[in-house]
């Protein structure tokens, strides 16, 4: 390192002063060997450190189940015995009513908690958005959400058994012909608990969608005003879309929640009578926990692993704006 002389001019009390002063500077050998070191202690590995608890974490507790799913299920295991088998348990899922089944419940509950927690939540937060006691209503709304899904479970199991509120309601007001045994026969012990699914989440969405709602700048609002737009086409060209960001989560979180679904069900009908009312996160707990096909249980557990990770990718690479390299 070298130092350069520089002169500067400075005025005190009108009498002009010179001083001169040194800056240090680099030979171009210098600047290169801080480069070259620079790179070892900024390059793209420096935080490596740092992510190296997360990624174990991750490592542990999501890549090496997976993988050993994956191995699992190549063979036929009762937890005390296995033998390889290759992919006989993948054929044996094609073949299998149950798997058939669950796999439909499955995809009803995916349309279902779209259809109605979303819409409900949305129509909700729209209409108590600006109302006087609004957020007195969005509360009574959000509060099944704080609820557990086994104590939702028991909550609506009271209501929908044979002999539960319903049925007796339904009975006190001469409606005899709509009683029905809503958890003991296929569809309707799904759709029942697809409703009951719906109680509890909605709360969460009127959330979301509110605080998306409070996003909006109110100049904008007030501009359409002016332009005249009010009631529906203020909600479907200046609501809707200002509330696209938040739709993205909001709609992710349903269909990830809908294909995992297993507290409500185990509670109100342990998947029965029967199996109808299994989806194939029930499924793959019968199957590897209860009747001891641990290898056909990771079959089901890939199957759905696939479904889940797949509709989620699809879905948000739709939903997220491309970005162009520049």
């Amino acid at each position: 390192m070298t130092d350069a002389v520089s002169t500067v001019t400075a005025t005190e009390s009108g009498t002009t002063v010179q001083v001169r002063r040194r800056i240090p500077t680099r030979t171009p050998h210098q600047a290169a060997g801080r480069a070259r070191g620079a790179g070892r202690m900024g390059g793209p590995l420096t935080g490596l450190p740092w992510a190296l608890p997360a990624l174990l974490l991750v490592g542990v507790l999501l890549v090496y189940p997976f993988f050993r799913s994956v191995y699992g299920s190549l063979f036929e295991d009762n937890g005390f015995t296995s033998h390889y088998t290759g992919l006989d348990n993948y054929v044996r899922l094609a073949e299998d009513p149950i798997f058939g089944r669950s796999l439909l419940n499955t995809v009803m509950w995916v349309a279902g908690t779209l259809l109605l927690p979303v819409a409900a939540g949305l129509a909700i937060a729209v209409a108590t958005h600006r109302m006087r006691f609004g957020r007195i209503a969005q509360l009574v709304v959000v509060l099944p959400c704080a609820i557990s899904g086994a104590a939702t479970a028991v909550l609506w199991k009271f209501i929908l058994t044979s002999e539960g509120s319903l049925n007796q309601v339904l009975q006190g007001l001469g409606l005899d012909s709509l009683v029905r045994p809503w958890l003991l026969e296929w569809p309707q012990n799904t759709l029942s608990m697809i409703v009951a699914g719906t109680w509890q989440a909605t709360g969460l969405n009127v959330v979301l969608f509110a605080i998306g709602l409070s996003a909006i700048p109110r100049e904008t609002v007030e501009a359409a005003e002016l332009d005249g737009a009010t009631g529906w086409r203020m909600f479907r060209y200046i609501t809707l879309p200002q509330l696209r960001s938040v739709s993205v989560v909001v709609i992710g979180m349903a269909i990830v929640n809908s294909l995992k679904a297993f507290d409500m069900i185990w509670v109100l009908t342990q998947g029965g009578p029967a199996r109808s009312s299994e989806t194939l996160a029930l499924t793959m707990y019968r199957e590897s926990f209860r009747l001891f096909h641990v290898g056909y249980g990771s079959a089901v557990a890939l199957v759905l692993s696939v479904i889940v990770v797949a509709s989620s990718w699809m879905y948000l690479r739709r939903q997220m704006p491309e970005t162009s390299p520049r």
